[in-house]
């Protein structure tokens, strides 16, 4: 379809929203019943986009009763967010449930709009019996060490041998320290160092193994801790390969990290049915990992990822909303480990979809992609900003190929975006360079 052709379909077919939680019964028209409803972000450090989709999942709460907001985000420090929102601490309020986030990049949860949502939860849960909290968790597999203290801690508590073989286990990471994770998985691969497999696979085994008799000893709240700390060793053994993956190749280690969230989140989906009755999901992540990969060149890559693998196994259940815009600014530092900054956004190029939604002359919409499928089916460049931007290399370093009508449901777009506000706006960063290293998604 000719460019002009394209723009005028997917004008006649653009749905105008306010970007309020009133104001999107539009989007929520299109979500209908479905029951996991994956949010993107085409940057890590949008105000519009973390905005519109706080707004969206509260909307979602409160007219269609979802109960579980899942992150690209790590487990435990997620979870002590969780137990704030849901009356399980005693925490200073939002900020101080986010103090867990030291990691770089901070901003992607230690931010103003992230500290709204929070308090807009915590308030909704106060009116709500403990069955019926809304829970916010972590999907991503980063927290391997914290992850391993949680365990132990679990343990010590309720069973001090079981704690004394997971110690045993564990020690297998010793020579490496809290920011090393990757050096174990370098030697581990070039057989510098004995692989932890077994060990992390054992020590998850026995907690599986043991869950039923952990679980009986104090009712719903010894299920709760036993199923938390189940997940911290699920993430430990996940961790594991994919520390040892990442020098096997991008395709391998990507797969393993989205595989992985998407393990954890189908037992936060069957967690909260046993515990509510039922379960609805939000999932809050880039667009990477949540349009289907099968509709980009990740697929070309042979890269699978969240979309695609809830889609796979949910189907019609499952609803994928993307983010586009144009121009405007972003929060996002300039190399790996340098403070947050406000960056200006580059006007999209020519011949990509953000270039295409911009010449609608509309400042924002949602547009569900199969009201304008031959306009969306071409494969065009879309545009991906992680937590480093370099407009100097952005034709190389931002965009790929993809087909939108396939790659979302529904697309919303902001033609012109303002940058994130991060809680610490000047502050150098934790130097440990995560799994998404270099690409920041």
């Amino acid at each position: 379809m000719h460019d002009r052709d394209a723009v005028d379909a997917v004008r006649h077919a653009a749905l105008w929203f306010t970007p309020s939680e009133d104001g999107l019964s539009p989007l929520l028209d299109l979500i209908g019943d479905a029951r996991l409803v994956l949010i993107g972000e085409a940057t890590h450090g949008t105000e519009e986009f973390y905005r519109i989709r706080a707004n969206l999942t509260s909307a979602l709460i409160r007219t269609k009763q979802f109960n579980v907001v899942a992150a690209e985000a790590d487990w435990p420090d997620a979870y002590r967010a969780n137990r704030w929102v849901r009356h399980a601490s005693r925490e200073t309020g939002a900020t101080g449930a986010l103090d867990d986030f030291v990691r770089f990049p901070r901003w992607m949860w230690r931010n103003t709009v992230v500290v709204d949502f929070l308090e807009w939860l915590w308030r909704h849960n106060a009116r709500g019996m403990t069955a019926d909290r809304v829970g916010f968790y972590g999907l991503d597999l980063y927290s391997l060490h914290a992850s391993m203290d949680a365990v132990l801690r679990y343990l010590g508590k309720v069973d001090p041998d079981a704690a004394a073989r997971a110690r045993c286990r564990y020690s297998c990471f010793e020579q490496f320290g809290t920011d090393e994770a990757q050096s174990y998985g370098y030697a581990a691969t070039l057989g510098l160092s004995r692989s932890c497999e077994d060990d992390v696979v054992a020590q998850l085994m026995e907690m599986q193994r043991s869950a039923a008799d952990y679980a009986s000893r104090d009712g719903r709240v010894a299920e709760d801790e036993h199923f938390v700390a189940e997940q911290n060793a699920r993430l430990v053994r996940n961790a594991e390969r994919y520390y040892r993956a990442m020098f096997g190749g991008q395709a391998e280690s990507w797969n393993l990290r989205d595989t992985h969230m998407m393990e954890m989140l189908d037992a936060l989906l069957e967690w909260t049915t046993r515990r509510s009755g039922y379960a609805r999901a939000v999932v809050w992540a880039h667009n990477s990992h949540l349009g289907d990969a099968r509709a980009t060149q990740m697929g070309d890559w042979g890269e699978l990822n969240l979309g695609q693998l809830a889609r796979e196994r949910h189907g019609e259940k499952v609803f994928l909303v993307g983010f586009t815009t144009h121009t405007g600014t972003v929060t996002a530092a300039r190399e790996w480990d340098e403070p947050a900054e406000r960056r200006r956004v580059t006007p999209s190029l020519e011949g990509s979809y953000e270039r295409l939604l911009h010449d609608t002359g509309f400042e924002r919409f949602v547009l569900r992609t199969s009201d304008a499928r031959d306009a969306l089916a071409d494969s065009r460049l879309e545009r991906a900003i992680g937590v480093v931007y370099q407009p100097e290399t952005e034709r190389a370093s931002h965009y790929f190929r993809a087909r939108l009508a396939d790659q979302f449901d529904a697309v919303i777009h902001v033609d012109t975006t303002t940058a994130l506000t991060p809680l610490e706006r000047w502050s150098r960063e934790s130097a440990d360079l995560p799994e998404t290293y270099p690409t920041g998604v």
